[in-house]
Order: structure tokens, then C-alpha cells, then sequence
């Protein structure tokens, strides 16, 4: 294990345009939140493997002996992978007991690890180790929390691999990847989504590796070198919603050809909810504009602040979103994407989280 300490990060997203394009060929426009999910790892002498998530009130740990069972019989680690291994996944269900019916946050959290990590050290000892996760998103709200933990899970084992470098050098707060090494998290991370989703787009987890903003068209992702620095209020109407269901239904949808782009379009294809309608006219009654961000039926929606948005119009519409029982945020869009930090950049609160265990 080349890697004993490190703690990295990943950005969340928000879908400014085209929430369904991927399953119509349209154009889709995402972008980074400055909002993140932190996991810190933590090389052991315990014989322990070890996954600690507070945000989910999970924590979980293994006999590395235990796990050798269940290790593939190859290691892929310095290729950049694009299959899913179906048989391993089913055999790691029936290991933590889930082979059938429906995943919670914690089984498919629990998956993708252990699926990342028997994949990258397979082929040798299996380290003891502790990962700690907390993170500023909310999960099962459409800003892409999955696919930020799946790029960290993918950056911190690939480095405590070897596979990777880790490029913070002495005194630095903050660093990132070479291209390459960002292309080998984003392929790993999509294994991690593959898991936890099925079918996903790629669009969340390169979001999470590369930041700023991404346009997704007919498969093909092109980050954006200018992106404009736009605050926004990010609103949770804590209405619970599956992008997987809402998926499958918008697709039985355009095989009726009932397909549009705009939120009331989005809202005759039955992906949005009284909650976010609500959301949007809260925030209109104050001159402002919203709309849902992800695949809708719940979740999170956007609201647009522009750079004339007096500070008191912002905080009465906080206000008004907390009223309705919303949680609500602001914050900006193009952060940076993965990073690895120093424990002097990480947040005192975050630090003190990832530090219990």
C-alpha cells in the first residue's frame, strides 16, 4: 500500500439544461457545485477493512481474510475499465446479504466500495484500512452525492494502490490530478456509478472528476473552458425520488412521443411534483426564476441569482423555502473537481467528522 493518509474530495452537480436529454439524444448541460463530499483514508495494522458514513449512520467493517474470497481472479488497475463484471457485483450482493430486492443508501454506498477496492487490490494482500465519508450534499436529491463518492472512493484507492501518484507535495493546501490519472478516476468512478445506479450517463461522475461545467450530447461529454461564476439558491423539497424509476418512465414516454424540455413540459411527463411547483412560485412571488435540477419527481431545483439580486431578496427567499419546510442553500456553480487536500484545507467541522473513526 503506497498511499497511508489522505484525504480527498469531490464536487456535487446540478443540471442547468436537459435533464432527460440522455435518454432523447438531446443537449444536456451540467455543472459543478461548491458543494462537496469528503472521504478521508486511513491506512491500519488491524487486519480490518472498514467504511464509515456518518451522513447515512453507517459503519461497517471486515476481516481483510475475509474478503479474499470474493476477490477476483485478475486485477485491472492501470486500465482504464469500461464493463461492469456483472458475476462480481452478484456475488458481492449475496456476501453482504442483499441479492435480492432493493437497495438502500448504505448497500449501494457498501457495493461500490468493496467493489472498487477488491477490483484495484485483488491481485495482491489486501490492505487493512478505515475510509470515513461525510458529505455537504444530500443523498437521493439528484445533485449527483453517489457519483461524488464514487470519484473519491476512485481517486484515494487507486492511489493507495499505486496505481496513481498522490501529487500533494509539501506545503500545499490543495492539488490536482495529471490528465491521465483524471481520465483513470473518472473510468473507476463510472464502474462505482454502474454499481449503485445500473445504466448511469457518465454525465455525474465526470462532473465530480473534471468540475466546472460539462455539455452532454448523444453520449459524447466536452467540458466547457469558460464558465461563469453564477450563484444560485439549491432548494431539497425532501420529497424522496428514484432517478432510475423516473428514468425508465420518461423513456416508456418518448415511445409516445410526449417529450418537451421545459418545466412545464417536464411536469406533463410526470417528472416533477406539487413540491417543486411550489418551489417555483415561492421563489417567483420574489422576481425570481427556479426549476428541478436531475431527474425530477422531487428532489432539488435550481433558482438562478443574478449578480443584481439584492442580499435581502435572498434571504427572505430562504426564508420563504424554509417556511414550506425546504432546506435550502446558496452557493455557486464551476468549483474545481477532485482534489486531494492537506488536513489544514479541510473544513473544522468536516475534519473533525472524518477524524472519529
Amino acid at each position: 500500500m503506497r498511499v497511508q493518509e489522505c484525504i480527498v474530495s469531490a464536487p456535487g452537480k446540478a443540471i442547468l439544461h436537459g435533464e432527460h436529454a440522455v435518454v432523447h439524444g438531446k443537449v444536456a448541460l451540467a455543472v459543478s457545485l461548491n458543494l462537496r463530499t469528503y472521504l478521508k483514508l486511513k491506512a491500519t495494522h488491524t487486519g480490518k477493512v472498514c467504511i464509515n458514513l456518518p451522513n447515512i449512520d453507517t459503519f461497517l467493517c471486515w476481516d481483510a481474510a475475509e474478503l479474499k474470497r470474493i476477490r477476483p481472479f485478475s486485477c485491472g488497475r492501470h486500465e482504464e475499465v469500461k464493463r461492469l463484471d456483472t458475476e462480481r457485483v452478484k456475488r458481492l450482493r449475496e456476501f453482504v446479504g442483499v441479492a435480492n430486492g432493493n437497495l438502500d443508501a448504505s448497500d449501494m454506498a457498501t457495493l461500490a466500495f468493496l467493489y472498487i477496492y477488491l477490483a484495484l487490490f485483488g491481485s495482491g494482500e489486501l490492505p487493512s484500512l478505515t475510509l470515513s465519508v461525510w458529505s455537504e450534499l444530500p443523498t437521493g436529491a439528484g445533485l449527483g452525492s453517489s457519483a461524488a463518492y464514487s470519484v473519491c472512493l476512485a481517486a484515494a484507492l487507486l492511489c493507495a494502490s499505486g496505481a496513481m501518484p498522490a501529487p500533494l507535495k509539501e506545503g500545499d493546501h490543495t492539488a490536482r490530478w495529471r490528465q491521465e490519472d483524471l481520465e483513470l478516476i473518472n473510468s473507476w468512478a463510472f464502474q462505482g456509478e454502474m454499481v449503485i445506479h445500473g445504466n448511469p450517463s457518465g454525465v455525474d461522475n465526470a462532473v465530480g472528476t473534471w468540475g466546472g461545467m460539462l455539455r452532454f450530447l448523444a453520449g459524447t461529454i466536452i467540458p466547457l473552458s469558460r464558465v461563469p461564476f453564477l450563484r444560485i439558491l439549491l432548494t431539497n423539497t425532501k420529497v424522496p425520488r428514484s432517478t432510475k424509476v423516473l428514468v425508465a418512465k420518461v423513456k416508456d414516454k418518448i415511445n409516445k412521443e410526449l417529450i418537451d424540455i421545459n418545466q412545464h413540459h417536464l411536469n406533463i411527463m410526470g417528472v416533477g411534483h406539487p413540491a417543486l411547483d411550489t418551489l417555483c412560485r415561492v421563489t417567483l412571488a420574489r422576481g425570481l426564476h427556479s426549476k428541478l435540477t436531475g431527474a425530477g419527481g422531487g428532489g432539488c431545483g435550481i433558482t438562478l441569482l443574478r449578480p443584481e439580486t439584492d442580499s435581502v431578496v435572498i434571504q427572505s427567499t430562504i426564508q420563504d423555502l424554509k417556511d414550506c419546510d425546504f432546506d435550502c442553500w446558496e452557493t455557486s456553480i464551476g468549483g474545481p473537481g477532485v482534489q486531494v487536500h492537506s488536513p489544514l484545507s479541510v473544513k473544522e467541522n468536516i475534519f473533525e467528522i472524518l477524524n472519529r473513526y
